[in-house]
């Protein structure tokens, strides 16, 4: 382990509240604490998704970097691309703390963060400023108060085009009410609609993703994956956090409201990404997130029907040396099972998956 986890370890650090333990991780990164120690380059891993070239396919959810401080810094830990955000057009709080649960056991975590950032100005400056970042993504969200949605939406397209590599259109947290409202068809035609309206009249043509919840019926994925697919959208992102709470451990806080990320959200997010991959067939860019922890979890996103993947929870249990430990284990899974190339792997498990039950 190296930097923060070095100085102080990750059980004095756990010994802090969640949210004040995250803030200074950022702190750690800002300030050089975390030296980088990126993975060797293996052309086995690069991808090309949406006409991006990544140079391994393991990013940096949103949710870690919301306010987009310290990109450059999470890219020099081996990560193939760092998503940014969510970020509304105004600052808002979010809401009251406490919004953070560790479910130490269960290698979870419970938030109920509420898209809390500095809006569209702020973050748009810092990234100005400091382009040194690799692929960088902009989850861009709706503010509570707001009385059009899509306009927010709309807003974020317009704010970052000239510095996003590419857009995903956060319409699934469960912590702002009714956002998940946004995936019922109607809704989201129209949110498409004027979202890539607004994309498509820039003079760069910047890949736009979609990222859904998990807690969603086999009718709703034929809804989503219809959309997704008439209005040629970039790819979709599998998936946010569950409102369920089946396979936890039992914890004092296993009941606190909000989305739950970590080992107990993968067998959920992983057959909807299936799914998803079965109804939007093989040309549709899919990014697997949830219960990432290891380069075989990686991989069997990718046997799912992943082309890239995310972590974020993992990387709060695992340390800053977890981005180069799975891109390096990726490369040592091509030499074990002989592959020319890591996505080799995509699809092997997809018909699996899909065939499962979403979980209750």
């Amino acid at each position: 382990m190296s930097g923060l986890f070095e100085t102080i370890g990750r059980k004095a650090l756990f010994t802090l509240d969640p949210e004040t333990a995250h803030g200074l991780s950022i702190t750690a990164l800002k300030s050089g604490m975390v030296p980088g120690c990126r993975a060797d380059s293996d052309p086995r891993l690069a991808v090309t998704v949406a006409g991006l070239a990544f140079p391994n396919p393991l990013g940096m959810a949103a949710g870690y970097d919301k306010n987009a401080e310290v990109a450059p810094q999470l890219a020099r830990l081996g990560f193939g691309f760092v998503e940014v955000g969510t970020l509304t057009p105004k600052a808002q709080p979010g809401n009251p703390r406490p919004r953070i649960f560790r479910l130490v056991g269960d290698h979870a975590v419970i938030n109920r963060m509420g898209f809390n950032n500095g809006g569209h100005a702020a973050a748009h400056a810092r990234i100005s400023a400091d382009r040194r970042a690799g692929l960088l993504g902009i989850n861009i969200g709706a503010n509570k108060d707001s009385e059009d949605r899509a306009a927010d939406y709309v807003a974020g397209i317009s704010c970052f085009a000239d510095v996003a590599d590419y857009f995903t259109i956060n319409i699934s947290s469960p912590n702002t009410p009714g956002l998940r409202n946004l995936q019922t068809r109607a809704a989201l035609a129209d949110l498409l609609q004027r979202v890539l309206a607004e994309r498509d009249a820039k003079s760069r043509r910047v890949p736009v993703f979609l990222k859904i919840a998990p807690d969603l019926v086999e009718g709703d994925l034929d809804d989503i994956a219809a959309e997704c697919l008439g209005q040629k959208l970039d790819g979709v992102i599998v998936s946010n956090t569950t409102l369920s709470r089946t396979g936890l451990a039992k914890h004092p806080r296993a009941g606190e409201a909000g989305g739950l990320s970590g080992r107990p959200l993968f067998e959920r997010s992983t057959i909807v990404l299936a799914k998803m991959r079965a109804r939007l067939g093989p040309e549709m860019p899919l990014i697997g997130v949830g219960g990432i922890d290891s380069a075989e979890t990686a991989a069997e996103k990718m046997r799912a029907g992943a082309d890239l993947v995310q972590i974020y929870t993992g990387f709060i249990y695992g340390g800053p040396g977890l981005p180069q430990q799975i891109v390096r284990g990726l490369s040592r899974l091509c030499d074990r099972e002989g592959l020319a190339h890591v996505s080799a792997l995509r699809d092997l498990k997809t018909a699996h998956y899909a065939a499962l039950a979403i979980p209750a």
